[in-house]
């Protein structure tokens, strides 16, 4: 008996730490066509991504906020100390100007969670491999 429970035990372990997380949630499709409407006049994704009125948002993930070399960011960026993950990237796309106090970023926020989720998944698309 004691066996028994301490192999369920450990199969009930194994099987949550095997599991691989989803890396995204959304949809990357609705995401692009999103990113193209709301984002796309000031920011860039893809191989020839550059910084324009925004910075380039390949490889956003894991990105320490204010670094990118070819954009000239505010020092409220700069200064945030983010490293912009699902959360971060979430609560900034919702209300820029509360995550980062001081931001030149001329956005509203987005406070449809479905949409956030789906600009998030359009931009794993852009991320190294």
């Amino acid at each position: 008996m004691l066996k028994t429970a301490v192999l369920t035990l450990a199969l009930v372990l194994n099987a949550g730490l095997l599991v691989t997380p989803a890396i995204a949630s959304g949809d990357a499709d609705a995401g692009a066509v999103l990113f193209k409407r709301i984002c796309g006049g000031c920011h860039q994704v893809g191989e020839s991504a550059r910084a324009s009125f925004g910075p380039q948002l390949n490889g956003i993930f894991g990105r320490p906020s204010g670094s990118t070399t070819d954009y000239q960011y505010s020092d409220a960026m700069k200064s945030a100390g983010i490293v912009w993950t699902r959360e971060t990237l979430a609560a900034y796309l919702e209300a820029p100007k509360t995550v980062v106090p001081g931001t030149r970023m001329i956005f509203w926020g987005l406070s449809d969670p479905e949409k956030v989720e789906n600009l998030l998944a359009y931009l794993q698309t852009f991320q190294p491999r």
